[in-house]
């Protein structure tokens, strides 16, 4: 038996949540069991308690999508890892749970440079950033990035990987104590989410941002779409705002600017080898100590609702992690 947090019924409070002991059943072949030490919490897992996720798990689940720990048996047919290896996970869903079995594709090393925590926090974040950055908004070196939310850890990692592919990087952030702390981090400049317009423009000298990495929406996009460059790329990453924007395609005609869908999960499975080259590339930078996930809490696993809640409130700078 293993403890793992469960949903019976969808609530946007989170109340249905509860802790509970369950049978994790052996590794069929091609699988592998993990005895997880840590799993992330992101804004889908919230979401999918609440039903309103484009993936919507049969009752009951356990949410979240990411996760470390420690191989603890293997099915017929695994060879790429051995009990006792540390690895990180990728899931649809089930990560809050102290055991999970998942197919062998689904599982890596763990970056030797990273402990649970960190692993468990850097896969979702920093291959978004990538897939956005490097393969859908094709980022060139010297060009200006607009991060949006860039004290979240979605937003975090793309001001990493901007720096690492050579960008000069806005970052905007909703509080004080969040554009203070992306001053210490390293992005360029810093602004509010309100008014950004044109202060992007005064800081490109009138030309606008080539590059905009929107996870927010609503009336940040709307701004974005006054301060981007010609054949710039608006990124649309999520809405966390709340509300869905629309642009009239007569201003992507006008200003010349591309709205890019990304979804980084759904480009690894559209392009296979690309999705390997994503992994890889996030996987060396965290070995090399290039990128590191910024975890601002942890909590233990019977407090995924704090931890949930605390993400929903927009109170975490970077990423706040479960441990089991």
């Amino acid at each position: 038996m293993s403890r793992a947090l469960i949903v019976d019924a969808l609530s946007d409070d989170l109340s249905t949540l509860r802790l509970r002991d369950i049978d994790v059943p052996p590794p069929r072949p091609g699988e592998v069991k993990i005895r997880l030490r840590a799993a992330s919490v992101n804004f889908p897992d919230i979401l999918m308690v609440q039903g309103k996720y484009q993936l919507k798990p049969d009752l009951p689940f356990s949410p979240g999508m990411e996760g470390a720990g420690d191989v603890i048996a293997i099915g017929d047919g695994v060879t790429r890892v051995r009990i006792g290896d540390r690895a990180v996970l990728g899931a649809r869903f089930g990560c809050y749970a102290e055991e999970i079995v998942v197919p062998e594709q689904a599982v890596r090393p763990l970056p030797a440079r990273l402990d649970y925590a960190h692993g468990a926090a850097c896969p979702a974040a920093y291959l978004t950033a990538y897939v956005a950055l490097a393969r859908r908004g094709e980022l060139q070196r010297g060009e200006t990035l607009l991060v949006h939310g860039a004290a979240g850890g979605v937003g975090l990692a793309a001001v990493d990987v901007g720096k690492l592919l050579g960008a000069h990087v806005i970052g905007t952030a909703s509080s004080e104590e969040k554009r203070a702390f992306l001053k210490s981090y390293g992005a360029d400049h810093v602004l509010a989410p309100i008014g950004f317009r044109e202060k992007v423009k005064d800081l490109t000298g009138g030309k606008g941002a080539d590059v905009i990495f929107d996870p927010v929406g609503g009336d940040v996009f709307d701004e974005s779409v006054r301060c981007i460059a010609f054949n710039g790329r608006l990124l649309v990453i999520g809405f966390t705002s709340g509300r869905i924007p629309t642009v009239s395609v007569n201003m992507p005609l006008i200003k010349g600017f591309s709205v890019v869908g990304v979804r980084a999960g759904e480009y690894g499975r559209q392009f296979p080898e690309k999705g390997v080259e994503n992994i890889r590339m996030i996987d060396a930078w965290a070995a090399e100590g290039k990128i590191r996930p910024h975890v601002c809490a942890t909590f233990p696993l019977e407090r995924a609702r704090e931890a949930m809640r605390m993400l929903q409130e927009r109170r975490v700078i970077g990423k706040v992690v479960l441990t089991m």
